[in-house]
This record gives structure tokens, sequence and C-alpha cells, in this order.
């Protein structure tokens, strides 16, 4: 996402939004915003970078008076199609960041997020005014919770994930998450799968500090409302894949013990760059059981060491006597997200979060 929004930062979408603005703000001096902006260094910009640039010269051409800007980027807004959101637009909420954290301006500010959040998103914007005024502005993420649009109740978890990718970190929440758990309580029956994903994922960035706790939250939602169970099972996919054993068993992945898994075994004891590793198995249950598959690939890093990275095959049930085999490619192409580097790696086998086998192959340079 950050690359395809920072390429979408560019002359002719900065360009719009000048024309835009001055269409609602006659003064407006477009063509000067333009070239300031896309001055140099903007391609060696990246995303944050690209939209905190566009903000800042927000604020050196708008009217100086906030309460006027505000009501010049409220006359753009309206230009938009209804329901329009673009995530692009985050400008706007960080010309708020950047312009309205003064006392005197709080209930303008608080006003601005949540209106602009529904056409683009302000989950950046709140995090220094928690940072700075954290009981107050939790008791207004609470009340954005009980909102009536979806975009500004998923603000009130997204904006107080601990680890929101991109965001400025929440220090305080990652060392004591208490303040946030009120408002993922109020949220764990939304009907709005957008909202849920966001209190999926707070669950799962609280999990990383406090695997304990989110543990506790799993046993005391789960089983009680389908959307709840949803959030649970994807808020725990952290712990799920380090193998925790309460959370397995929350989720009916307890028993490892009466499935068997036989015939772990390579295609080929190498892979070159760009091809795909084969592996095969099949599982055998004595009695009924739910089961959960996974596995693990030992990658060699550019430094020679190795490191783990779990990847899921599959989750059902079988019945006492059952059996399943299954066949699985991996590709080692490289990627924007992994580069891949030759040596000799591992894939592991994990039934119900247990190791079942570990397979050594050497991956070679591409051919």
């Amino acid at each position: 996402m950050p690359e395809l929004l920072k390429n979408r930062y560019n002359y002719a979408s900065i360009r719009e939004l000048a024309l835009r603005i001055k269409s609602a703000y006659h003064p407006f001096r477009a063509e000067d915003f333009v070239s300031d902006i896309m001055d140099a260094p903007w391609e060696t910009l990246e995303l944050k970078a690209r939209m905190r640039k566009i903000a800042l010269h927000l604020g050196k051409y708008l009217p100086s008076d906030y309460e006027q800007a505000l009501g010049i980027i409220d006359q753009v807004l309206t230009g938009y199609p209804a329901n329009f959101n673009d995530f692009t637009l985050m400008y706007f909420p960080d010309f708020v960041e950047l312009y309205g954290q003064h006392e005197c301006h709080w209930e303008l500010s608080m006003s601005a997020l949540e209106r602009y959040t529904p056409s683009s998103s302000s989950e950046f914007a709140v995090r220094p005014f928690i940072i700075k005024h954290e009981k107050r502005m939790m008791q207004q993420m609470a009340d954005w919770a009980r909102h009536g649009n979806e975009h500004i109740r998923r603000l009130a978890s997204e904006g107080c994930r601990p680890l929101l990718p991109w965001g400025q970190a929440l220090a305080c929440f990652k060392k004591d998450p208490s303040p946030i758990l009120g408002i993922l309580e109020q949220l764990k029956t939304d009907p709005s799968l957008y909202v849920r994903k966001s209190v999926a994922n707070n669950l799962n960035d609280i999990s990383k500090t406090h695997p304990d706790l989110v543990a506790q939250i799993a046993k005391n939602w789960y089983g009680r409302n389908e959307h709840t169970d949803w959030i649970v099972k994807h808020g725990c996919r952290t712990l799920l894949k380090k193998g925790n054993r309460a959370v397995l068993g929350i989720l009916g992945f307890s028993d490892a013990g009466s499935i068997h898994a036989d015939g772990f075994s390579l295609a080929a004891a190498s892979v070159s760059i760009g091809e795909n590793l084969v592996f095969s198995f099949h599982i055998t249950a004595e009695k009924q059981a739910r089961v959960r598959l996974e596995y693990g690939i030992d990658y060699v890093k550019a430094n020679g060491k190795r490191n783990r990275k779990i990847f899921q095959i599959s989750e059902l049930s079988l019945k006492a006597n059952g059996k399943k085999s299954y066949t699985k490619n991996h590709s080692f192409a490289d990627a924007s997200t992994r580069k891949h580097y030759p040596g000799t790696h591992a894939v592991t086998l994990i039934v119900n979060g247990t190791e079942r086998g570990t397979l050594d192959f050497q991956v070679l340079a591409a051919q």
C-alpha cells in the first residue's frame, strides 16, 4: 500500500488539489503551491514524507486563521462525490495534526478529524493528540466508537493501535494497553467488517507485547457471537503462528497427539531462486479432531543467519480414522517483500502448533 499511495502523490493529483482549493478560495496561489511541493527532493520522498510536505504547504498557502483554513478544506471536500473515500486525502487530517494541537483549537480539531476520516482516515493524525492528552483523547475515541458512521467507529480502534504500520508508535499502550480495551469491547460485535478488521489488528498488536492478556480476552469473547469469533481468530493470528497453547485450545486446535503426520518429503533436495519448492505429506486422525496445518521456512538472510516465517496451509475437521494428503508449492521468486539468498534452508511441518518434522534443502542462485 505505501508504494501505491506514494506514486499517487504526483504532479497531476497535486494540481487537481490546487485547482479544487482555488475554486473554493479564489486568492489561493495554485501554481506556486504546486511548484513548491514538486520542487526537489520530491522524487526521493516516501509516502509519509510526501503527505507531510503537502500538509505543510497547505499551512503555507491557506489563511493563517485555523478556523478559516478548515472552512476552506470543508468546501473542497464537498466537491467530492457522496461516500467518497481515498487514503490519498490523508493530508487533510495531517493538516489538523500540524496546525490544530493548540488547546484553543481542541474542539475545532476534533470535529475536523471526525469530518475528514470518512473521506480518507485520521488514524495517523490522532496519535499526537493521544500522546499529549491521553485521557481526554481516549474519551473522544470512546465517543467515536459509538458513532453511526463505520469510518468513524474504525478510527476509534485504528487510531489507538499500539503498533499501527507507518504511524507514530504509542509507547504508552505498548506498556499498558488497558485504556484501549473499553473501545475494543464496544466494537467487538460491530456489523461492519471494516471496523472488525481494525479491532482484530488492534488485538494482534497488543498480543505482541501482552500475549497472556489477549489469550484471556479470546477466552472471554470466543463462542458468543460470529462477528466476535472472527475478530478473535484474526486478532490471535500472531499467537497462533507462535503455537500459543492457550489460544490453540480456545479455537479448538488443542489435540495434537491423536493426529499423525507421515510421508513428509521434498520433491527435490534443491531449488533455484525463481522456482518452487514442492513438498508433500499426509495426515491421519485417530479420533475426530480439528486440525490446523502450517509450515515454517527457515530463510537464509543476507548475513547468512536463518529466520523463520510461518505459512498456513489449512484448517479442517477430520473424522475418526480420517486421512488427507497434501502437496504444497512454495515460491522462491524474489518479490518486493522478500529477497532470497543461496544457502541451506529448512521447511518444518506444524500440526496444531506442534512441529512434526524438518527437512533441509539447498537454495541455489538463479539459473
